[in-house]
């Protein structure tokens, strides 16, 4: 699989409940919103690039993207 070039990632709280629903990122120049879900390809790169040192997921915003 080729590396994706995501530049920021963020945890989102769409519910202001404090659970993380998603994680906002820009990959490309764009912004993404992906699931917390193993299975998609994107959430799998993050987990990888978070492991690796090379990419730091943030906080959430008090539920507000």
């Amino acid at each position: 699989m080729e590396q994706m070039n995501i530049t920021s990632a963020q945890y989102v709280d769409l519910n202001s409940t404090g659970t993380n629903t998603c994680i906002k990122i820009i990959l490309d120049g764009q912004e993404w919103s992906v699931p917390l879900d193993h299975a998609n390809r994107h959430y799998a790169e993050i987990l990888r690039q978070v492991e690796a040192g090379t990419l730091t997921i943030e906080e959430a915003d008090n539920g507000s993207e």
